[in-house]
């Protein structure tokens, strides 16, 4: 991007100063909304420059590349992903700890607070980026590391493999997030409810409920 002052560019460079950030903004919605409609390979920067409104020069000014900004929404996702979850332990009310089945539920509920609200990102990091796999990979991780300190603390039975009902809950997310969840069929509050019973209480009946 070498050219004088009097040209294009460093007019585009003083806007860059004045309106960068809501700029960006734009460019990065209207990528994640381009990337999860028709996938990377068929998005391109002439359809999120489309999308944003903005000109082509004006996305060069803050991405070098297509790849540039679709890594920025993925590492978004994951930073986020990985936020949630570290921020959702609940506070103690009058000195008293929240249930195992409380804090889990929470935990779920908000998380598909996080997917509803960002259903482009949500579709990018779960299935579209090449590090899905390493995404699910550390939720896995982030969820048994909650259930082991749950076993620890004598809430769950001890002889469960919380590696596996972890692999098992985040299958079972990634499924329901996009069948469910993202069309409007059930509420965040409602699937960690019904997904806590299920992991919980099984099918059968006369079984405590959560």
């Amino acid at each position: 991007m070498k050219r004088n002052r009097k040209g294009g560019y460093h007019t585009l460079a003083r806007e860059k100063g004045a309106k960068g950030k809501e700029s960006r903004l734009r460019l990065l919605h209207a990528a994640a909304k381009q990337f999860a409609t028709h996938g990377f390979y068929t998005t391109k920067v002439s359809s999120i420059v489309a999308e944003a409104k903005l000109s082509q020069p004006a996305f060069y000014l803050y991405f070098e590349s297509k790849d540039a900004v679709f890594e920025e929404l993925v590492e978004m996702f994951r930073s986020r992903l990985q936020a949630v979850i570290n921020d959702s332990q609940l506070p103690e009310q009058n000195g008293a700890k929240h249930s195992a089945l409380d804090q889990l539920c929470h935990t779920l509920q908000s998380m598909f607070e996080y997917f509803y609200s960002h259903p482009d990102l949500t579709r990018i990091g779960f299935y579209l980026s090449p590090d899905a796999n390493d995404i699910k990979l550390e939720l896995v991780q982030g969820i048994e590391k909650m259930l082991r300190h749950e076993q620890q603390n004598s809430n769950f039975a001890s002889d469960i493999p919380m590696n596996l009902v972890s692999e098992c809950l985040v299958g079972t997310i990634e499924r329901i997030v996009f069948t469910q969840l993202l069309p409007g069929q059930i509420t965040p509050e409602e699937l960690a409810v019904n997904i806590v019973r299920l992991y919980v209480s099984g099918l059968a009946r006369n079984q405590s409920k959560v």
